[in-house]
């Protein structure tokens, strides 16, 4: 379920330049073991989106510097000893034509190759040049079954190395194992003796994974994930403008470099006794929720699975989101402080699972549900990772207190994706806004009043009534015909539009009634974060007339949830439906409607939990 990383690419769009050489040089290894072994659940889950997405959103890349000084036979030699000493790069998955990966196999020794780019000189913008190379490599899907995980290209200036541009196939790395990478090029290049390996190798952790306290875990994962798909918002951002979740925008990078911001998050983490992270995603939920209108806020949260010893510096790919729901009914901050870290501890523990049974469950739980379940926010805070995740883009930037700067575009499956790169001394966050939701002055809307509410609370407790004066930020603006229905915003305009198109064009009426059909609105989760439970709430009634053409309530439902996937925002199923013979004379009146008799009714969903 996890995206390509991103990258803070402000510096992307360099002059072209042609290399005055280019060669490429096999690489020779040998010193590991051979070993075979099942997948992990991290690499099974990312070789299902390899198998199935573009390239080049899937593929991964980085930059690595190089010292000056450094000959291109030291370049080679630290890469080769990364590879013998890490297995995962030496891990293939053989599979038959038309099938996924089941197993993954380790090689005792093989080759990879280098290219190397030679040049008179680099252009006025060397980082960018080389993360515009390393980008370019991401093109072309990873023979899995053969192929060196790695595409490795090294930039020389009259023989000397300055960079190394790589793209890595994500089912053998993620961002994090990047940066554990580049750490350990750094120090082998400056001739330093590496320690031992502390981590889980791929192999050891897939059996962890399939033991029977690894089963459990996936297992209570599952049902953390069902919990939340059944109870909480299919879409963060249901609203008129909005599109439906997962259909791909392009949406250009937005990146915050805030002294301000770095000194106020440093100020509430003090003030409120909680760790800077914790501040930072609470802020986060809440100016989030609030522009979505919302009473809770879901977020992928992918970077969360290396917390464990066993894999906090493996290499290899973790890639499962953490799912946070967050309620943000309380009076102010401080209280959403608190309830963070219990919530964010409880994402993690349950980020763990089969991801072919997640999906299979997801499938199950919506078509039942009739939404359609949108990854619609993610947050991924890598500025703790061992090494900084940008490479050469991780310079600070000027001595302004608070800049924004637009990038370039990329393809984007969610509606807001953001990465925290630095929290010290700068803020340094770079956000993805989908345009259908969020225009260009509403996104740096978004960025500088996430400043202004750290700033506040690092001064004093900011009652949450008061986000719209403290930030700037407006909840989104929905007409009289969006209810809020199964926690969920609606649309009955909608529903019965869409209903009605499944339905072959038979007339339909979609009204809002009393339980008992609605779910609990706010029903407190096992974990005590969803708030106090207040009552059945109002549900969706779709009368539909059918004439002389046969149609069950469950054929309704069927056909409506085919529709939803591609269907604007703001679609639910109805819970219930009640076939006429029919229409009233007054097609608007619900009374009307009520009145006539009834041929058939029920629902097409399965019991909410």
């Amino acid at each position: 379920m996890t995206p390509a990383v991103a990258k803070d690419t402000m510096h992307q769009n360099p002059q072209p330049l042609t290399p005055m050489t280019t060669t490429t040089t096999a690489v020779a290894y040998a010193g590991g073991d051979e070993r075979r072994g099942p997948l992990t659940m991290g690499q099974a889950n990312m070789i299902r989106c390899i198998l199935r997405d573009d390239p080049t959103h899937i593929n991964i890349h980085d930059v690595w510097p190089v010292p000056e000084g450094t000959t291109p036979a030291a370049v080679t030699d630290a890469l080769r000893a990364l590879a013998v000493r890490h297995e995962g790069l030496r891990t293939t998955f053989p599979h038959p034509p038309g099938s996924a990966p089941v197993d993954q196999v380790v090689s005792a020794e093989g080759t990879f190759t280098v290219t190397v780019l030679d040049h008179t000189e680099l252009p006025a913008d060397p980082a960018g040049y080389a993360e515009s190379v390393a980008r370019a490599a991401r093109a072309g899907r990873f023979a899995l079954e053969r192929e060196f995980p790695l595409r490795i290209t090294l930039l020389t200036v009259a023989g000397q190395p300055a960079y190394v541009a790589l793209a890595f196939s994500h089912a053998v790395a993620d961002a994090s194992a990047m940066a554990i990478l580049r750490e350990e090029f750094a120090e082998l290049l400056a001739g330093k003796e590496l320690p031992g390996l502390t981590s889980l190798p791929p192999v050891d952790l897939a059996a962890v994974e399939a033991s029977p306290a690894g089963l459990r875990k996936s297992q209570a994962s599952l049902r953390y994930w069902e919990r939340i798909l059944r109870t909480g918002p299919q879409e963060m951002f249901a609203e008129p403008r909005g599109r439906r979740p997962g259909t791909d925008e392009e949406a250009r990078q937005l990146t915050l470099r805030s002294r301000r911001g770095g000194r106020a998050l440093a100020g509430a983490a003090r003030r409120t006794g909680h760790p800077e992270a914790t501040v930072l995603m609470a802020a986060w939920c809440a100016l989030v929720a609030h522009r979505a209108g919302q009473d809770s806020c879901v977020t992928a949260v992918p970077s969360a699975n290396r917390f464990h010893a066993r894999v906090a510096r493996s290499v290899t790919t973790t890639s499962q989101d953490a799912l946070l729901h967050l309620d943000v009914r309380v009076p102010a901050f401080d209280a959403l402080v608190s309830r963070t870290w219990g919530a964010v501890l409880n994402a993690y523990r349950h980020s763990q699972f089969d991801s072919v049974r997640l999906w299979e469950m997801i499938d199950r739980v919506t078509a039942e549900r009739g939404s359609h379940f949108g990854r619609d926010v993610v947050f991924n805070d890598v500025s703790a990772l061992p090494a900084p995740l940008l490479g050469t883009e991780t310079q600070i930037g000027g001595e302004a207190e608070q800049e924004l700067t637009w990038g370039p575009p990329q393809a984007l499956p969610t509606r807001m994706l953001a990465f925290t790169y630095r929290t010290t001394p700068q803020l340094h966050i770079s956000l993805w806004a989908a345009p259908s939701v969020f225009t260009p002055e509403e996104a740096e809307g978004f960025l500088s009043g996430l400043v202004l509410l750290l700033e506040a609370a690092a001064a004093g407790d900011v009652p949450m009534e008061a986000l719209a004066e403290v930030t700037g930020i407006r909840p989104a603006e929905r007409g009289p015909d969006w209810l809020r229905v199964d926690g969920c915003w609606v649309s009955s305009d909608a529903v019965r539009e869409t209903l009605g198109r499944a339905v072959g064009g038979l007339p339909v009426h979609v009204a809002e009634e009393p339980g008992p059909y609605g779910s609990a609105a706010g029903a407190a989760d096992t974990d005590g974060t969803a708030g106090e439970a207040s009552g059945p709430e109002a549900h969706l009634t779709a009368y539909i007339a059918c004439g002389d053409t046969p149609l069950a309530p469950e054929e309704a439902h069927r056909a409506l949830t085919a529709l939803i996937p591609a269907a604007g925002s703001g679609v639910l199923a109805p819970h219930r439906y009640v076939i006429v013979g029919n229409p009233p004379t007054e097609p608007d009146r619900s009374d009307a409607w009520r009145r006539l008799n009834t041929i058939d009714e029920g629902t097409g969903r399965s019991r909410q939990v």
